[in-house]
């Protein structure tokens, strides 16, 4: 026998995204279906943010013991326990779950099915043996990693973010394919922890960062060990366990790196297959689901959140679209995405990161002459020489009577600096703003406060602020 429910919203999906609208909905009361068909807290949780952040921490207190003469300590020898490590991971995922799990959201009154979830018209989605008929459904089924169409590819073993933290020992050499941000959050991590690791990338590494920006991140890993090749094509790839081939070609020609182990890290896929899109009337492409700025799909029932509505794909973006949709659903307010305003980190060592505009989206928007980039070093901020990390800068793309339109950030805890100018950049602040709050001393987000008086450094040159400044003083 098939039941029916009939809530007020029926989520499809169980990662960051899905959980946060299912608990805000709840919260106020509101009758909520949540359909999972794997685990709960989806990519993030098991295999995305939480276990590379877990892992990357265990490779930086190693890569810190191991280089802290500057500082004046001398740590004999540095020993890796890799088995030790997988449990450090699987423990920090293993004491995040309960708040994600199915008997907190029970808890919480939230109906759970452990089901694959398919729509079966424009009103219905089926999962099990269950048709739920929601005044509103929210789509939030993630992403999945892409697997490149490499020849040879799928005849040897080889790892995704999904099955990479599955390793209980150092891999003696990782050949990593992708050089965005988590290829090389991975490729530093496993460098530090004892792998040797080759990268190959078929375009440029941090594409999407500020060149002069992202080299400075490459050359720091380049100087910890890593080999990572640009403009190189992985034209096959052969082997077996332990002993992977793979072909590669660039300018130069043709030539076969051999490693042990093979890492696929070439961008992420939208999870459409078996959603039954077309049966619920809900257009979309290979990118994602198609949707408006108010994260409404063409089947007026039914909202995209997060990696499958096509956009940034980032945690904390499905969370902005969770809040947004439950604006939309339980208050009818005009709420609408607004993708200026979302940062993004890479956490590499340094990190590095952005937020806003980039120089040449805001030269098109404001004009070219009209924009002006700020840049702070970090060899100029005390914090940073005192803990000898000085590569780096803070820098700020600043448009009309000084609003800051865009940022970033590279160097020691990025990641933190760009929560500070998100703020900045979302309530459309000026380089005066900046200039006239009081930072604690000393601290690397000093350094925005830096740039932004640089804005007036031309003033203190100019002839007739000059004769002013000398008028007032005639007056005692």
């Amino acid at each position: 026998m098939t039941r029916v429910l009939t809530p007020d919203i029926c989520v499809i999906g169980a990662g960051s995204g899905g959980l946060s609208v299912a608990a805000a909905a709840a919260a106020f009361g509101v009758e909520v279906v949540l359909i999972e068909k794997g685990k709960m807290g989806g990519d993030c949780l098991n295999y995305g943010c939480v276990p590379s952040k877990a892992l990357i921490a265990s490779a930086k207190a190693a890569h810190h013991a191991a280089h802290s003469m500057s500082l004046g300590v001398s740590v004999p020898s540095v020993d890796v326990d890799f088995q030790a490590v997988h449990d450090h991971v699987h423990g920090v995922i293993g004491a995040i779950a309960p708040h994600d799990s199915v008997e907190r959201f029970e808890g919480l009154g939230v109906e759970v099915v452990q089901e694959v979830a398919r729509f079966v018209d424009h009103r219905t989605v089926r999962a099990g043996d269950t048709d739920v008929r929601a005044r509103r459904f929210v789509v939030a089924t993630g992403s999945s990693p892409a697997v490149p169409p490499i020849p040879g590819l799928d005849t040897v073993p080889f790892l995704t973010n999904e099955t990479v933290f599955g390793l209980t020992e150092c891999p003696q050499h990782l050949i990593v394919v992708g050089g965005g941000p988590i290829g090389l959050e991975l490729a530093q991590a496993y460098k530090r922890l004892g792998a040797r690791v080759t990268v190959v990338e078929a375009q440029t590494a941090l594409a999407k960062e500020s060149p002069d920006l992202a080299a400075i991140v490459l050359a720091r890993l380049r100087d910890e060990g890593l080999e990572i090749l640009e403009e190189t094509r992985v034209a096959e790839v052969s082997g077996e366990v332990d002993a992977i081939r793979v072909a590669v070609e660039d300018g130069d020609g043709r030539r076969e790196i051999a490693g042990t182990h093979l890492l696929v890290a070439a961008g992420r896929k939208p999870n459409l297959e078996g959603l039954g899109l077309e049966e619920a009337g809900i257009a979309h492409t290979r990118a994602g689901i198609t949707v408006g700025a108010d994260l409404r799909t063409s089947n007026k029932k039914v909202y995209a959140i997060g990696d499958i509505a096509g956009g940034l794909q980032f945690t904390h973006v499905a969370g902005y679209h969770a809040g947004i949709v439950i604006r939309a659903i339980l208050f009818r307010l005009p709420a609408r995405e607004n993708r200026a305003i979302i940062p993004w980190v890479t956490f590499t060592d340094p990190e590095i990161g952005h937020v806003g505009l980039t120089e040449a989206e805001a030269r098109t928007e404001h004009g070219h002459h009209t924009v002006r980039i700020l840049d702070a070093p970090f060899s100029g901020n005390d914090r940073a020489q005192a803990e000898r990390r000085t590569e780096g800068l803070v820098r700020l793309i600043v448009g009309k009577r000084g609003r800051v339109v865009g940022a970033d950030v590279v160097g020691p805890s990025a990641g933190e600096i760009v929560n500070l100018l998100s703020l900045v950049v979302s309530k459309g602040l000026s380089v005066r703003d900046l200039a006239g709050f009081v930072s604690p001393y000393p601290s690397l987000s000093e350094a925005v406060r830096r740039a932004a008086i640089s804005y007036y450094a031309d003033s203190a040159k100019n002839p007739w602020v000059r004769r002013v400044v000398r008028l007032l003083a005639a007056f005692g």
